[in-house]
């Protein structure tokens, strides 16, 4: 029996919607090995409470898998509530995310999708967590993830992720913004296929700091870094005022915008294609993707909840692998 590809999923926040996309997504049987890292009884009863069907077989490693779905059990501390947060929990969601890391890195998996948590309840529990992103660079020692999503005809790269605004400028260094255009460009072409990606590099300041009147990041870090990179064969242009940085003119020939920090980049392309979009990290010696949307406690166990955007998220996984 050939070996298929094997995609490890981490349905994330037990309470959330999580364990509700997971189960529906395996009532299809795959075309690969779909290991679900979650609790066994966890995903049994939300299917039930959905009134789906859940069999999957116990996950025995690489050599004696085939297309199906299977179940690596991590055992959850309590049980889980839809729509009830638990600080209990927390550790479990994170050794879920461990254990795939771990699996990636000796080769049993060929990528990680990971399903939405809950941020607050993890530092709530004492255990220090700003995002999926930096959690997976650290556990990997990738010296500089990058956040990016993506949908049909757009993909946004951020230079900052998970901080408040506020300490943003800071945070826009030429060393970092160095380190994140080469991450990019490296993964357009190698993750992409992308042969001569083209980039759009935003501002930081309303009309990218309109020649420093508005501030100075643009003039010290943003414009000097463009200029040096290109000179070594980058194709980049900017920085490119934010509010006009989305138009269709701005992206009729732009492989990807890089975007300063969170909200100036993600509000536009989730409004873009909220339903496919998917958020990917560059960076990592694995591909890793995920959902673009929170746990939404709210539609928990209702089977409401929309599975588009975790089937685009393995589709895109399996593009990158290829």
């Amino acid at each position: 029996m050939s070996t298929p590809l094997v995609i490890a999923l981490t349905p994330g926040e037990p309470a959330g919607v999580g364990p509700d996309i997971a189960v529906r997504l395996a009532q299809q049987p795959p075309a690969y090995a779909l290991v679900l890292i979650a609790d066994p009884a966890m995903l049994e009863a939300r299917a039930q409470q959905l009134c789906l069907a859940f069999a999957a077989r116990e996950w025995k490693g690489r050599d004696a898998a085939g297309p199906g779905v299977y179940v690596l059990p991590t055992k959850a501390k309590y049980p889980a509530k839809p729509g009830q947060l638990d600080v209990a929990n927390a550790p479990y969601v994170i050794e879920t995310l461990r254990t795939a890391v771990a699996g990636c890195l000796r080769g049993e998996f060929d990528a990680l999708v990971t399903g939405p948590v809950h941020k607050s309840i993890i530092n709530d529990a004492g255990i220090a967590f700003t995002g999926h992103t930096e959690f997976l660079a650290v556990q990997s020692r990738a010296p500089q993830p990058v956040m990016m999503l993506a949908c049909p005809g757009l993909r946004v790269a951020l230079v900052t992720i998970h901080l408040p605004l506020a300490a943003v400028p800071g945070a826009i260094t030429r060393e970092r913004l160095i380190a994140v255009l080469e991450v990019l460009h490296r993964d357009l072409r190698n993750r992409f296929s992308i042969a001569d990606p083209r980039i759009l590099v935003c501002g930081l300041n309303p009309h990218a700091g309109e020649s420093g009147h508005l501030g100075r990041e643009e003039i010290e870090v943003i414009e000097p870094v463009i200029r040096d990179l290109s000179a070594r064969g980058m194709r980049l242009r900017g920085p490119v005022p934010a509010d006009t940085a989305f138009i269709p003119a701005q992206l009729a020939d732009v492989d990807a915008v890089l975007a300063m920090y969170h909200d100036q980049g993600l509000p536009v392309l989730k409004h873009h294609d909220f339903a496919h979009a998917v958020n990917i990290t560059l960076g990592l010696p694995f591909v890793r993707t995920s959902v673009d949307h929170g746990t939404a406690l709210e539609l928990a166990g209702s089977g409401h909840a929309d599975v588009s955007s975790l089937l685009a998220a393995i589709e895109m996984a399996r593009s990158l692998i290829r």
